[in-house]
């Protein structure tokens, strides 16, 4: 039989309190702090690996911040390389003369279109795909380009070439606008409060509606005599040459007041990505912000879309490369990239089919054409919408 006499301890006496101690021979566990600032020394003390846990901001370490500095310095290089390239490539008058700078100042319309779009359909793609907590779909889906399409035949159709020549200016291109954003906050308002408020729904919604409006634009296309088709399909097709340099005064403040409303809730942005649950343990209105969110999109997706016409999946593709560029999830840093990379895929798409291969027509195809295939590749890699 083992001996299982227990180990005498001895009894110390302090002004009549009477206190038991281990006697000194008897092993004692190294103490374990919790203390944040004790815990890489406890953990060698206990033996276990010592491994220093990144941190929780943008970036995982250094080497992630730096890369994002040098994605950010080259793709604003390639945006000037372009612009001054579509500015002064192909200019007839010598460089430095007066007819130089007259051409170059008609070319730069282009430029402040281009920069235009870029950003509304970089800044509303983001935005969306954050809000509806999906990097698949776009703001297209809510039927934006549809209504353009819709209004565009409507005017062929009951008005003739003539009488749409005629209606061109500055009232065509606000009606358009407030159309579009009114069948948006319309739209947002009716499904996304109350009770059931459900954005899924509000997606399926904008899907029916979107289809119904192109098939009632089908139906008055196969109305209309082929001068008149050829001149819809011209304006249905997206491109910078269909915007007008009167439409920037009134463009640019709208896009930039609802773009300044976005980056100024870039934080919450941050909130509402991880889930509607956390936004509600952390105390954000989930339901609010996200009218509010969807709204601004509207603004911006209306004014791009008046602006040069439908572009389906070119917001997809900059936002597709975006968030492959950045490398981080803060909405503070994807817009500028998303801006910057807008612009490069834009203008370097019109430099390389204007001065390479002179095609200069078929940018916004080409355009949708890479696009739709990264779409399809990035359902294919995902498996799943």
């Amino acid at each position: 039989m083992a001996d299982r006499t227990p180990t005498p301890h001895r009894v110390l006496s302090h002004h009549g309190e009477r206190r038991f101690s281990a006697v000194e021979d008897e092993s004692t566990s190294p103490e374990v702090s919790t203390s944040p600032a004790d815990l890489v020394g406890d953990l060698e003390v206990i033996g276990a690996p010592r491994h220093v846990r990144g941190g929780s901001g943008a970036f995982r370490d250094a080497r992630s911040r730096r890369r994002y500095l040098i994605v950010l310095l080259s793709l604003a290089l390639l945006a000037a390389a372009f612009g001054f390239g579509l500015l002064a490539v192909g200019n007839p008058m010598p460089p430095g003369s007066r007819g130089f700078w007259l051409i170059a100042e008609m070319r730069t319309t282009n430029l402040v279109v281009m920069a235009v779009v870029a950003f509304c359909q970089s800044v509303a793609t983001i935005t969306f795909q954050t809000v509806t907590n999906n990097r698949i779909i776009t703001p297209s889906i809510m039927g934006f380009e549809s209504l353009y399409t819709v209004i565009q035949t409507a005017a062929v159709y009951t008005l003739g070439v003539a009488g749409v020549v005629a209606l061109q200016g500055t009232g065509q291109f606000l009606l358009q606008v407030a159309l579009m954003v009114g069948l948006s906050v319309l739209l947002y308002g009716w499904l996304l409060r109350g009770k059931y408020a459900n954005i899924q729904v509000m997606l399926l919604v904008g899907i029916i509606i979107g289809g119904g409006m192109g098939a009632v634009s089908t139906f008055m296309q196969r109305l209309l005599t082929p001068s008149e088709f050829d001149v819809l399909t011209a304006r249905l097709f997206g491109s910078v040459t269909n915007a007008s340099s009167e439409y920037l005064p009134y463009a640019i403040p709208m896009i930039a007041i609802a773009g300044l409303l976005i980056m100024a809730n870039a934080r919450r942005l941050n909130v509402i990505s991880l889930g509607r649950d956390v936004c509600i343990n952390v105390g954000v209105d989930h339901g609010r912000q996200t009218i509010y969110m969807l709204v601004l999109v509207s603004i911006l997706m209306a004014v791009s879309t008046a602006l040069v016409g439908p572009m389906t999946f070119f917001g997809f593709l900059v936002a597709t490369l975006t968030y492959q560029l950045a490398g981080t999830h803060d909405h503070r840093l994807l817009f500028p990239i998303g801006a910057l990379t807008g612009f490069v895929v834009l203008a370097g798409a019109y430099f390389v089919m204007n001065h390479v291969f002179y095609a200069q027509g078929v940018v916004s195809i080409i355009i949708e054409l890479v696009g739709g295939s990264v779409f399809l590749l990035v359902i294919m890699r995902k498996g799943r919408l």
